[in-house]
């Protein structure tokens, strides 16, 4: 068994005893600094500081932190009503988790607003935000997640409206909108995401210390076509808040999608830290995820090879970890994908068959597994192994679709087809391969990567680029490979396919410059490097 291969094995008893683990609402570090806000109600002024510092906490995603000082709030003013729409808001986590929130989320959002119903808030505006997140959990519409998120924006649109002046109700107003429209396919013009953009960045003009609008407009313009957008306040959000890990990492959001991958790593490494300290333990795993990520593309082996080590050491802290803002579910995501990252990236097709699913509460996490040992089988001739995996990934698809988790159905159905593609080009059906590939990468288009993930173990177009440049269509791999860097850009495996793809079709000069962005981007790389890496060093010193 390879080291890898042991790693998933351990990982797998971890994962096993921490499976029936869930996130706590504990206390972390008092104090810190969290940028300023000013949420004016008519609770008690004893409260009001306590209260400022919950919203500040909930604008950085730390929810259970945020829980516990609305909860402090309502120790200093019983009967202070904003304090459970607080504690309401704390309970539906992250915005931008895809997934359908389980019944005891639900519930918890529920009793909140029951309570801060039967404390009657004392205006009208603060029965509005009441009411608007009540829509959250509202029992009439319990089975269709997306009506309740639209319910929710249009309330706070109506509450925006009718306030303007309230600058904390246009702000999560922007966020509803930036929020419903994650939850949907992307569209050509991005004009929702645009215009919760547009709110946040006019605010964010007269209060440059607000962590939520720097936070929110990165959310905002979290797409290949706007990241750049974002990059102002990607670059002032930890500033504003460096006591929050999340500060630190959300800014690796907008890093990754325009290709900046040291000042990707420089931000996971001080949100891993903050993490660390608090105890938050899900926020510190998300981050060493798109750690790994950003490392392997600048060809920093030996460092991802350190993440993926130490990854058992950090799960057995993850039991009881405060809650921050990445879900459970992220932690788990970011579990499997490391060592799968690591394997895939690096082209080690037998270390990449030989890990170890893991069986949780998360099956699509469970599926990254499944897909990288398909692949690595698939490209190692062990077709019975990759049929195996191939199965293992329609059976989870069809687990997600009866749960109604559409978006990561449709994720885990696109990887089966990939892995079947790989299947059936070792199977020598190149025919059916290339229909099975192409299919994938049209699917793959129609969709946009979650907020869990940096990126995809493997793109789509890139798999396609590799594959037809296996069976000798150099022209039509450039081309696929040139698709997959448009999207995301300075990836290293779709700048190495783009270069061999353009060298192999009598391109030399296009050839050269993708082996000089690999060479750039990998200033930091190892010595010697990855074969990939060490190639294209010695083309450009011919």
């Amino acid at each position: 068994m390879t080291r890898l291969a042991t790693l998933g094995f351990l990982l797998s008893i971890a994962l096993t005893a921490t499976a029936t683990a869930q996130d706590h609402d504990h206390g972390g570090a008092a104090g810190g600094q969290l940028g300023t806000i000013q949420f004016d109600t008519t609770c008690a002024s004893a409260a009001a500081p306590v209260f400022n510092r919950a919203v500040a906490l909930l604008h950085s995603f730390e929810f259970g932190r945020a829980a516990d000082g609305f909860r402090d709030t309502l120790r200093a003013d019983p009967s202070c009503a904003m304090a459970e729409w607080g504690i309401a808001m704390a309970a539906w986590g992250n915005p931008f988790a895809v997934g359908v929130r389980p019944p005891t989320v639900v519930q918890q959002g529920r009793e909140a607003t029951a309570r801060a119903r039967v404390l009657n808030p004392s205006t009208e505006r603060e029965r509005a935000y009441v009411e608007a997140v009540a829509r959250l959990y509202d029992t009439a519409s319990a089975s269709d997640q997306n009506a309740r998120l639209l319910a929710y924006r249009n309330a706070m649109a109506s509450l925006a409206a009718a306030y303007p002046r309230d600058s904390e109700a246009s702000i999560f107003h922007a966020l509803a909108i930036a929020e419903l429209a994650a939850a949907s396919p992307p569209e050509p013009t991005y004009t929702e995401p645009i215009k919760a953009g547009a709110i946040l960045e006019k605010l964010f003009a007269v209060q440059p210390n607000h962590p939520g609008l720097a936070h929110y407009i990165i959310h905002s313009y979290d797409y290949p076509a706007l990241a750049d957008r974002a990059l102002e306040a990607a670059r002032r959000y930890a500033r504003i808040a460096p006591d929050s890990p999340h500060a630190h990492h959300m800014p690796s959001h907008t890093f990754t999608r325009v290709g900046y991958w040291q000042e990707s790593i420089d931000a996971n490494i001080a949100a891993g830290d903050v993490a660390r300290r608090q105890g938050i333990v899900g926020e510190e795993l998300h981050s060493m995820d798109y750690r790994a990520y950003a490392y392997l593309q600048t060809g920093q082996d030996v460092k991802a090879r350190e993440l993926v080590s130490s990854l058992p050491g950090v799960v057995a802290r993850l039991s009881g970890a405060v809650q921050g803002s990445a879900p459970l579910a992220a932690a788990y995501f970011a579990i499997a994908a490391i060592p799968a990252r690591y394997a895939v990236e690096r082209g080690a097709w037998d270390e990449a068959q030989q890990l170890v699913p893991a069986h949780t509460d998360y099956p699509f996490t469970d599926a990254l597994t499944h897909f990288v040992r398909a692949l690595g089988a698939a490209r190692s001739g062990k077709t019975a192994i990759a049929a195996a995996s191939v199965a293992a990934l329609q059976e989870i698809t069809t687990d997600l679709t009866k749960r109604g988790e559409a978006y990561w159905a449709e994720q885990t159905a696109i990887a089966q087809r990939e892995a079947s593609a790989w299947l059936a080009l070792a199977e020598g059906r190149t025919a059916a391969a290339l229909d099975a590939m192409r299919a994938a990468a049209a699917m793959e288009d129609r969709t946009e990567k979650s907020a869990m993930t940096p990126g995809p173990l493997a793109p789509a177009r890139e798999l396609l680029g590799e594959m037809l440049l296996q069976l000798k269509q150099p022209a039509a791999a450039l081309s696929e490979f040139e698709a997959t860097l448009e999207k995301e850009p300075n990836r290293f495996r779709a700048l190495y396919g783009a270069a061999r793809s353009a060298a192999a079709a009598g391109d030399r000069a296009k050839a050269r410059g993708y082996y000089g962005q690999i060479v750039k981007i990998c200033e930091r790389g190892d010595t010697p490097g990855r074969p990939e890496l060490e190639e294209a060093r010695r083309a450009l010193s011919r």
